[in-house]
């Protein structure tokens, strides 16, 4: 049957803890409490301000923000270029605007009248910005929203109907939204009804708070600005997350291998080996137990074995693609079958560890070897990135080779550089809704574990990360049949064993459609699965919780639309769903074992050391 409406964003909007009151009534402004909240506020500045230059001053911060921002005008321009080189284009382009604001002026002198009127411009149903009743009915605030919502849409519309190369126009598109974001009436004081009215209430206290917390989080970030999105002592690894009991019984200079402790007396006569991706930590497959797939997976039966990727320094600055591929993801395999006693086993694979789970894959029937993969599960994994989204914005060759010049130097990618990119691909979600919220209103975010796993970030190799961004994003080349890894071409069409693909329906990462194409070009059928919501919440959907919802169908074959109008709905998660899938392949149970399996000795308890290594 026909897919409902996508879930809701998984992001949380910000809140204070327990729920969100909103601000009271404006008072009479008590003149010498708001004095003297106006020179904390000018004290916690400076402190803001210090936090931000004291690194920059000690040469521990080299700033490049101006070559982010040559690329923005840069783009821009060539948008403002095509549309100012006929007279024609430009006038009509200047009509469009100037007619949509004599509209609005029309529209909102008509209200003032005491004449109803239906808006020019709206925001999206969804739009969390403009909620607050004083953007409707207030008419200067609704006159200043609509005339932000004309203004930002008709730029946005300039990008789309600008006639330039596409890579060019994505960028486009993405800087133009993320500057729209960032000038929204809603993100300042004396613009947003809701944060006058809690300035005039709190004699200006909230601003003093929110700048308290913007020199704490400017510290935080080491002279950049790490925005808090969660409450992030409420949470620490190994004590209330990563919980589920097991030990690490290998480990080398890339890798633990965690073996969880069974739950029950009879497991699957084969053992689940899970390759996480190495950009963010293992743990948000094993988050608060309630969420846990890990724990879930242990407590049906399944032995679990989990690879927990080191948090690298510049002295693993040259370990590549191939270093990950042997001494991670075929090191985890053989010591896997090692523990559990075993020849053959199952593949799991979670974002770019799904990548390098393929690729390995291709590699082996390229060596022809087996190492006694029975099947593979792919969750939100890409294998042709020809679709990968806004993350393309910053893929080309000169963003690629500036960004490989500031690795040489120090041997990393850092974590929260990455973390920031993420970020932007959903700044209305995950960056202004917080800005709002800690620094304007002054409340701390609320506790929530996906976002304090998703704000502990890891560097990259700097000899891995540029592999993966040139042969994947860039070129193309594992979709293409051109790519070589030590020595070797791989092929897709080469893997042909059992296949389990989930994919979820508003990924920014890993979107949807660019999953199902590459399930396309491998040689064998996956089960393709899209399930609601985004790229984690979508993941780590718990069955007890009974959120979102699934849609299953034939063989990911044509485009993704099609497929999806003929994809039966099931309400809940698709955990139950993979495993029945799993049971099918091989049912047959043992005894529970024991991690290690008497070969290997245990290092320390789950979660282990590699993944409390802070960025």
């Amino acid at each position: 049957m026909p897919p409902t409406t996508p879930a809701r964003p998984s992001s949380p909007t910000p809140r204070s803890a327990p729920e969100a009151a909103s601000p009271p009534p404006a008072g009479p402004i008590d003149l010498p409490t708001f004095a003297g909240n106006l020179a904390r506020l000018v004290e916690e500045s400076g402190k803001a301000m210090a936090a931000y230059m004291r690194p920059r001053e000690e040469g521990l911060v080299q700033d490049d923000v101006a070559e982010d921002i040559a690329d923005v005008m840069k783009t821009i321009g060539n948008v403002a270029e095509y549309w100012l080189a006929d007279p024609q284009r430009t006038l009509d382009a200047q009509s469009r605007l100037i007619g949509g604001y004599l509209e609005l002026w029309s529209s909102t002198l008509k209200r003032l009248s005491g004449q109803e009127t239906k808006p020019v411009a709206a925001p999206p149903p969804r739009d969390g910005r403009f909620m607050d009743p004083e953007w409707n009915n207030n008419p200067f605030f609704d006159a200043l929203k609509q005339t932000y919502l004309l203004t930002s849409n008709w730029a946005e519309n300039m990008v789309e109907e600008a006639e330039i190369d596409a890579h060019t126009k994505h960028k486009a598109e993405f800087y133009v939204r993320q500057i729209a974001s960032a000038v929204s009436p809603s993100n300042f004081v004396l613009t947003n009804p809701e944060l006058l009215r809690t300035t005039l209430a709190s004699n200006g206290e909230n601003l003093v708070r929110g700048m308290k917390m913007l020199a704490e989080d400017i510290e935080a970030g080491g002279g950049d600005l790490k925005i808090r999105q969660t409450d992030s002592s409420k949470f620490q690894v190994g004590e209330n997350l990563a919980t589920t009991p097991g030990k690490v019984i290998f480990e080398n200079e890339l890798m633990q291998l965690i073996q969880y402790a069974p739950q029950t007396e009879n497991v699957l006569a084969l053992p689940l080996v899970i390759i996480p991706p190495w950009i963010n930590k293992f743990y948000v497959l094993d988050l608060t137990a309630e969420k846990s797939f890990v724990r879930w997976a242990v407590e049906h039966g399944i032995t679990v074995f989990m690879v927990s990727w080191v948090n690298p320094g510049p002295e693993l600055a040259g370990k590549g693609f191939e270093d990950y591929m042997r001494d991670g993801v075929l090191k985890a395999f053989e010591v896997a079958k090692r523990a559990a006693h075993v020849e053959h086993f199952h593949a799991l694979g979670y974002c770019v560890g799904g990548t390098m789970l393929a690729i390995t894959l291709a590699w082996l029937a390229a060596a022809r070897k087996d190492v006694g993969v029975r099947t593979v599960s792919f969750l939100t994994t890409q294998v042709d990135f020809a679709q990968a989204g806004d993350l393309k914005v910053f893929i080309d060759e000169e963003q690629i080779a500036n960004l490989e010049r500031k690795m040489l130097e120090t041997g990393v990618m850092e974590g929260r550089k990455m973390a920031n990119a993420f970020n932007m691909l959903r700044a209305n979600d995950l960056i202004w809704p917080y800005v709002v919220n800690n620094y304007l209103k002054g409340q701390a975010p609320f506790p929530f574990d996906i976002l304090y796993w998703n704000s502990d970030s890891t560097r990259l190799p700097a000899a891995n990360h540029s592999f993966y961004l040139r042969n994947c994003y860039l070129d193309n080349k594992l979709a293409q049949g051109k790519l070589l890894l030590a020595g070797l071409p791989l092929d897709l069409r080469t893997i042909d064993l059992p296949m389990y693909s989930v994919a979820t329906r508003e990924d920014h990462i890993a979107p949807a459609a660019s999953v199902f194409n590459g399930l396309q070009l491998f040689g064998a059928r996956a089960r393709f699965v899209l399930a609601g919501s985004g790229h984690i919440a979508g993941v780590i959907n718990p069955p007890a919780r009974g959120k979102y919802q699934y849609w299953t169908g034939g063989p990911p074959e044509g485009k993704l639309e099609g497929w999806i109008d003929t994809a039966e709905l099931h309400p809940g998660s698709w955990w139950p769903d993979w495993l029945q899938w799993l049971e099918q392949q091989d049912e047959h149970r043992l005894p529970a074992r024991e991690p290690g399996g008497g070969v290997f000795a245990p290092i320390e308890d789950a979660p282990g050391r590699y993944v409390k290594v802070k960025s």
